[in-house]
């Protein structure tokens, strides 16, 4: 086994057991090496987007693959299939105005949550299509438009 293929195990566990500090582990890392985390990096990428908390108004920061679409960026509400959506989803359907880091690059962006057909076509994107075997929900595809 490689040592990638080690560290998203151990990854993957420590999320398990406590997704929050793992989280802020790769926001941190994320933030020190403009964008380079030691073994996460999704099909595009990573990105770290914050929101404005829809209760607590809040800055909350989340890392999140990334696809792009022209100009967008295109993120997944999937929250790995589970029944609920992420919390940055409700924030920013809350609070559309949002910041987006992708490597050293940070810059202001409008939250558009896609539908109909649209968000069918940018669906195809999603590398990860079981998550939505494990739920009856319809998981939400956000692009984020740079202003």
């Amino acid at each position: 086994m490689s040592s990638t293929e080690d560290e998203r195990r151990r990854t993957a566990q420590d999320y398990a057991a406590d997704p929050v500090a793992v989280n802020r582990r790769i926001i941190e890392e994320y933030r020190a090496n403009d964008g380079q985390v030691a073994g996460m990096s999704g099909p595009s990428g990573m990105l770290l987007l914050t929101t404005r908390g829809a209760r607590s108004d809040e800055e909350r920061t989340a890392p999140m693959m990334y696809r792009t679409d022209g100009d967008r960026l295109v993120v997944f509400a999937s929250n790995v299939g589970s029944l609920r959506h992420p919390a940055w989803y409700h924030n920013l359907v809350a609070h559309p105005d949002v910041k987006v880091e992708v490597g050293a690059d940070r810059f202001a962006a409008t939250a558009v949550v896609t539908r109909d057909e649209e968000r069918e076509r940018l669906w195809r994107l999603f590398p990860f299509p079981e998550h939505q075997d494990r739920t009856p929900r319809q998981i939400p595809v956000v692009a984020l438009e740079r202003r």
